[in-house]
C-alpha cells in the first residue's frame, strides 16, 4: 500500500417505490443512481428488476429479497444508499435494513420534482417521502445520514459532494470498527497525557496488541546486516528521504528496526502503531524511530510516538476519510499576535507527504541528554501550505465514553524558522478551540490531515460509533 492507494468502495442500494405513485420513476431512478455510483468508481449491489419490481423495494417479500442479497455480501458492503425517485414505501425500506442487519452507514437521498412535471403521471413527492423514511428509521433505531439538500438530483454536483462525504463516513466507520493497533513499548513515565482505556476502545471494536521494547531489541539483535529484510528496508529508507551526513551504522539500525516492525505487524495483523521513543529508544538502541514511523504513515499505516494510542486513532480516522497520510502534531506555539494562528510541531516523524522539502537529521531536543550520535533519524522540514483537518479523541474512563473534537483550518505560507517538522496553521476561532481543549482537559497532541474531511469523521464517530465528538467552528474554514 502507498499514499495514493484508493480502495474501491461497495455500496448496497435500496430503491424506494410506492405503487400509487408513478413507478416508472423507480425504474429510471434506479438506472440513474447506478450510473452515478458506478461513474464514481463505486461497486453497486442491488436487486435486479427480474427479482423485484423495477429492482425496487415496496413489499415485505421484496424487503426479504433485498435483505438476503445484502447479507450474502455482508463482508463486502461498506454502506447503503437509499434512493427515493418517488415517495417510496417507508416501511419496506426500514424492514430491509432491519432484516439485513449490516450495521453500516446509510445515506437517504430524495430526487427533486421538476416544475412542469407535477401531474399524476410524473409527480415524485420524494420531498415528503424522505421525511416518512427518516421517521421510520428513527422508530426502528437505525442510524442514517442525509444529504446536504433535502432533495438533490443524483447527477448534480451537490450530490457528488454528498457521495464523497458519505464514502468517507463509510471508510471511517468500518475502518475504526475493526481496527487493530500495535502498542510498541511502555508509555513514557512523564507522559500521563497519553493514558487510555483499552476496554473503552475494545467496546468500539478497536483492539490493542502489545510488544515490549526488550522483545523488539532482542529481535533486532538477532538480525544480521545482510538479512534480506534489513537490506530491503535500507534501500527503502535511502529512496524515501535524503540521508546525506547520516552515519551508515545508524541507517542500518533504522533498517532493522523497520524490518522487525513490519514482521510484527504482519504476524499480528496490525493496521497501525504507537511507538515508545522518549528516551529509551535513543539511550538503549541508538537512533530515533522517526524515519521508520514517517514511512509507515506515508504508506497509510499511521504511526504515533509516545505510545499515544488515542492519537493514532485520530490519525487513522482522518486517513480513512481522506485516503491520504496523517500526522500527529503538538499544539505547540503561538504565532506572533494573530489569535487565529498557531505553530504545530513535532520533532519529527511526519510523513513526507506533509513537507515542502524534507531531509533526515538528528533530534535536537534529546541530543542534549543522550548525545547527537544516538539521535539520528528524524524527518524534518516545513509543512506545505494546504487545507487541514484535525482530530483528537480521548477515552474518558470516569464517564465511560470516548470523546473528542474535530475541525478544519489550513496550513499557511507564513515563514517559520525552527527545527523538526513544523507549520503555521490558521483556524477560525482558534482561541475558543484552545479554551475548549484546556477546559475539557484534552491532550496537547492532535492528528492532522492535508484535506477538508472533518465532516466525514464527525458523522462516522458520532452517529455510527456513538462517540461524543464536537465539531469546532463547523463550516467556517
Amino acid at each position: 500500500m502507498n499514499g495514493s492507494t484508493k480502495k474501491q468502495m461497495t455500496l448496497g442500494m435500496i430503491v424506494g417505490n410506492r405503487g400509487f405513485f408513478p413507478d416508472h420513476l423507480a425504474r429510471s431512478g434506479r438506472e440513474e443512481m447506478i450510473a452515478v455510483l458506478e461513474g464514481a468508481g463505486v461497486r453497486v449491489i442491488a436487486p435486479d428488476p427480474a427479482e423485484t419490481k423495477h429492482g425496487a423495494v415496496e413489499t415485505r417479500e421484496e424487503a426479504h429479497k433485498c435483505a438476503n442479497l445484502f447479507r450474502a455480501h455482508r463482508d463486502e458492503i461498506d454502506g447503503i444508499v437509499v434512493t427515493l425517485p418517488n415517495f417510496g414505501e417507508e416501511r419496506a425500506i426500514a424492514d430491509t435494513l432491519r432484516l439485513a442487519d449490516l450495521r453500516v452507514p446509510v445515506l437517504i437521498q430524495a430526487t427533486p420534482d421538476t416544475p412542469g412535471l407535477m401531474t399524476i403521471s410524473d409527480r415524485r413527492d420524494s420531498f415528503c417521502g424522505k421525511m416518512s423514511a427518516c421517521n421510520n428509521l428513527q422508530q426502528y433505531r437505525i442510524p442514517y445520514s442525509i444529504t446536504g439538500l433535502h432533495t438533490v438530483a443524483p447527477k448534480s454536483e451537490a450530490f457528488k459532494k454528498d457521495l464523497n462525504w458519505f464514502l468517507g463516513v463509510c471508510r471511517v466507520a468500518k475502518g475504526l470498527g475493526r481496527l487493530r493497533i500495535g502498542a510498541l513499548g511502555a508509555r513514557p513515565t512523564a507522559f500521563n497525557t497519553v493514558r487510555y482505556s483499552e476496554k473503552l476502545l475494545e467496546g468500539s471494536g478497536i483492539s490493542i496488541d502489545t510488544l515490549d521494547l526488550s522483545e523488539l531489541f532482542g529481535r533486532i539483535d538477532r538480525m544480521k546486516d545482510d538479512d534480506p529484510a534489513a537490506k530491503g528496508k535500507l534501500d527503502q529508507i535511502n529512496s524515501y528521504v535524503s540521508t546525506a551526513g547520516i552515519p551508515g551504522g545508524a541507517l542500518m539500525k533504522m533498517a532493522k528496526l523497520g524490518a522487525v516492525i513490519d514482521q510484527w505487524m504482519q504476524t499480528a495483523e496490525l493496521d497501525i502503531t504507537a511507538i515508545q521513543c522518549w528516551t529509551s529508544m535513543e539511550e538503549f538502541f541508538g537512533v530515533v524511530p522517526c524515519t521508520v514511523m514517517s514511512m509507515m504513515s506515508n504508506n497509510l499505516f499511521s504511526s504515533a510516538c509516545e505510545v499515544d494510542i488515542a492519537g493514532v486513532v485520530g490519525m487513522h480516522a482522518l486517513r480513512l476519510a481522506s485516503e491520504t497520510p496523517s500526522a500527529l502534531l503538538d499544539w505547540n506555539n503561538n504565532y506572533g499576535d494573530d489569535p487565529n494562528k498557531a505553530v504545530c510541531f513535532h520533532c519529527s516523524n511526519l510523513p513526507k507527504h506533509f513537507f515542502e522539502s524534507v531531509k533526515m537529521d538528528f533530534q535536537q531536543i534529546i541530543a542534549g541528554t543522550v548525545g547527537k550520535e544516538n539521535t539520528f533519524g528524524t524527518v524534518v522540514g516545513k509543512v506545505k501550505a494546504a487545507p487541514m483537518s484535525y482530530a483528537r479523541f480521548s477515552t474518558d474512563d470516569r464517564a465511560g465514553r470516548i470523546r473528542g473534537y474535530v475541525g478544519e483550518g489550513e496550513f499557511t505560507n507564513d515563514p517559520l524558522n525552527t527545527f523538526g517538522g513544523a507549520g503555521v496553521v490558521r483556524i477560525p476561532r482558534l482561541q475558543d478551540l484552545l479554551r475548549y481543549i484546556c477546559e475539557q482537559g484534552f491532550e496537547h497532541h492532535v492528528a492532522a490531515n492535508l484535506s477538508w474531511i472533518a465532516g466525514s469523521v464527525h458523522e462516522a464517530t458520532t452517529k455510527y460509533l456513538g462517540w461524543d465528538v464536537t465539531w469546532h467552528a463547523k463550516g467556517e474554514v
